[in-house]
């Protein structure tokens, strides 16, 4: 019997395996060094006295995170993401260093985003991201 199968599914696999690399795309790398595993762009920073709010924007979604300026004890901290028109992903709790990362989907809509370390805390209001 001839084996005439095998380099058309051959040719399929790579065929399959090359489209999905173009049209995912290699991905997005990290945000940044410090690990804050939000990626994409930082499109918004808000420093406060206890802390720093960052916004990062990734193809279609908005990612938040709240880091401490002085990591150490766990004390509350909370972050929060919202594209308008929909609801809001919160982090909250008792952490050392940073609260989040939250993401939600904001193609092409305004989102608004807070973040607060130890009681003390700030919002961005709505921006287009």
């Amino acid at each position: 019997m001839a084996r005439t199968g095998r380099p058309l599914v051959r040719t399929l696999a790579v065929l399959v395996a090359v489209g999905a690399f173009v049209i995912g795309g290699p991905g997005v790398p990290r945000a940044d060094a410090a690990g804050t595993a939000c990626s994409g762009r930082l499109v918004k920073t808000v420093k406060f006295a206890t802390g720093e709010l960052r916004v990062y924007k990734n193809r279609q979604y908005a990612c938040a995170v709240t880091l401490a300026t002085a990591p150490g004890p766990r004390r509350a901290m909370s972050v929060s993401v919202q594209a308008r028109g929909g609801r809001a992903a919160v982090d909250r709790g008792a952490f050392t260093r940073q609260a989040g990362p939250v993401t939600v989907h904001a193609l092409h809509r305004y989102v608004r985003a807070s973040g607060a370390v130890a009681g003390r805390g700030v919002s961005t209001g709505w921006f287009l991201c």
